[in-house]
């Protein structure tokens, strides 16, 4: 399995570098066809030569490349990749470094990607497994329902719902009645700093509903088709209980696919909660994204996505060792 790891770590480079200079040269034609960037500062007003020079100039974007349509401009990636390699990520817009920035925003999103993962990971293969073992009785057509409601329910229409019901009644009723500063924090409408897990707890739910149904649905048609293997079958045959059978010898095996897609979400977790951190007001990556795309700060979504691909492989690849622990006929020579 060393080796193995050695080799998707090395698989890694290509990767990072082809995402990098795809955002890098994303970022220059979109320079190259608006024009400068820096003229937004000064709204519809012609701002003096000196002084547009003086600012594009301490941005680093007057390199001549930005004026020819097309250029990919290899110098300024070359520049970016050993300001990178400093863990130097630029400034925005503000002058504020991009790496603080990011710094104070990743935790705020990794634990909100954390509640879900767990939230979509314990009730998504509970129900589902629920389901498989009582097969097209009341518990599986019940399941089977709600993950439907669940998957269709657009995430800003239940967000918004549950931090109505969450914030002004349930949490005015704990707050009424004395409840602990934590639970209060864990109902409330928005995102509370001096409680940063327990007030991320609905929102998490929040943003693990619409992942929850697939991961319960993927659980149960699993599990079904698991159940009729014939190792299943001998399994029952040699007269185990029903626990075993199914918690030792099939759902392991069954929980392969399901584990995919928990790997493959939690990337899009980590920088898809756009709309959940926005109506609960968290600072989080997603919140940072929506603002910088919004003002154009171009140079704090190449960085954000450039850690995020960094993010995607790196559970891609735990993934993919998770599913030596699952199978066992699974090696990695």
């Amino acid at each position: 399995m060393g080796r193995y790891t050695l080799r998707r770590l090395l698989q890694f480079v290509p990767v990072l570098f082809g995402t990098m200079f795809l955002l890098h040269y994303l970022q220059t034609v979109s320079i190259q066809i608006n024009g400068n960037p820096i003229r937004a500062f000064f709204g519809g007003r012609p701002p003096p030569p000196e002084t547009l020079n003086a600012i594009t100039r301490s941005f680093g974007l007057d390199d001549p490349c930005l004026t020819q349509t097309g250029n990919p401009c290899l110098g300024m990636f070359v520049d970016r990749l050993a300001g990178y390699a400093r863990g130097d990520f630029g400034v925005d817009f503000n002058l504020q470094p991009i790496t603080s920035l990011v710094a104070q925003a990743f935790p705020v999103s990794l634990r909100l990607a954390i509640i879900a993962v767990v939230v979509e990971s314990t009730v998504g293969i509970a129900i589902g497994v629920l389901a498989a073992i009582r097969k097209d009785k009341f518990a599986d057509n019940f399941v089977r329902i709600s993950t439907v409601l669940l998957i269709s329910v657009p995430v800003f229409v239940l967000g918004v719902l549950v931090q109505i019901m969450s914030g002004l009644y349930v949490g005015v009723w704990l707050v009424d009645n004395g409840a602990p500063e934590w639970l209060s924090a864990a109902f409330s409408i928005s995102y509370q700093p001096d409680h940063p897990w327990a007030s991320l707890f609905v929102p998490g739910v929040v943003l693990a509903a619409f992942s929850l149904g697939f991961v319960a649905r993927l659980t149960r048609t699993s599990l079904i088709e698991t159940l009729r293997a014939d190792y299943v079958r001998t399994a029952r045959a040699k007269g185990l209980p029903p626990n075993r059978v199914v918690g030792v010898h099939a759902l392991r095996n069954s929980l392969i696919p399901v584990v995919t897609y928990i790997g493959v979400d939690l990337g899009a977790l980590m920088g898809g909660a756009i709309v959940t951190e926005g109506i609960f007001g968290i600072p989080g990556i997603g919140g940072l994204v929506f603002t910088s795309a919004r003002v154009g700060e171009t140079a704090v979504i190449v960085a954000v996505a450039t850690l995020l691909t960094l993010v995607f492989l790196s559970a891609s690849l735990l993934v993919d060792l998770l599913y030596a622990v699952l199978d066992p006929r699974i090696r990695y020579e």
